[in-house]
């Protein structure tokens, strides 16, 4: 049987509640197409950085502020109890304890250390790591912007030992990389994530469910190893664009 290989580009930041969610969707959808379906798909995943708060705002360095009172402040009350309501429901129904505890942390370190991971190990590395920051932010009201707990979620995630990740984060290593990432997405248009593009041609945009995810990789199976034409008759979900 032939499989096809299926490129997933993610763009993500962990400051984000819903790229959270978007990821357990995602990484729920995969696991389902391969073990339950046994599609003929294969998956290579590269989380790239976006910061939703830039560094003039919150810098990393800056006096810590509790994130319910961040979020209240910027987006406002009205919008942020939605929000808070929407992420409770769903951590509620998956039995994930998401939630706006701990303070707002800037997210360039974290990013660095992801792209770093993908250097050493691709997405062996990288996305354990990835959702091993998320876990640690969003729901154990980790400060991800402090230099030691990145690098005991480093150690523990196998990425690298903690006296290794230190060193790498103490170091300017990397943060020109992830600056520019950040730029050249808001300069493709991308100003809110996650955003998962599929083949390099397709792009979802917000933090879909596991569902929406395995309509498209049906499709992408039906349509074979070949990556043209596309296999979307129509937009599988009213988000969907080219880039």
């Amino acid at each position: 049987m032939s499989f096809r290989v299926v490129k997933l580009t993610v763009v993500t930041d962990f400051a984000c509640a819903n790229c959270c969610i978007g990821q357990h969707e995602l990484l729920d959808a995969i696991a389902y197409c391969q073990d339950t379906l046994q599609l003929p798909l294969n998956f290579e995943l590269e989380h790239l950085p976006f910061r939703l708060i830039s560094n003039s705002i919150l810098a990393e360095d800056t006096p810590k502020v509790e994130r319910a009172d961040f979020l209240q402040k910027h987006i406002g009350k009205e919008r942020f109890t939605k929000l808070q309501n929407a992420i409770s429901k769903w951590g509620e129904e998956k039995g994930v304890p998401i939630s706006f505890r701990g303070v707002m942390s800037q997210t360039t370190r974290a990013h660095r250390l992801v792209q770093k991971a993908y250097k050493l190990g691709g997405q062996k590395l990288q996305v354990p790591l990835l959702c091993a920051v998320f876990k640690a932010h969003m729901e154990d009201a980790k400060d991800i912007a402090d230099i030691n707990v990145l690098a005991e979620i480093a150690e523990s995630a196998g990425t690298m030992s903690k006296a290794e990740a230190i060193a790498f984060l103490e170091s300017d290593e990397l943060e020109q990389e992830v600056n520019a990432m950040c730029d050249e997405a808001r300069s493709r248009g991308i100003t809110g994530v996650p955003m998962t593009i599929i083949d390099g041609k397709w792009a979802v945009s917000g933090g879909q469910s596991s569902d929406v995810f395995i309509q498209i990789f049906k499709k992408l199976a039906h349509a074979g190893v070949h990556n043209a034409p596309s296999p979307f008759a129509a937009p599988v979900v009213d988000t969907l664009l080219v880039v």
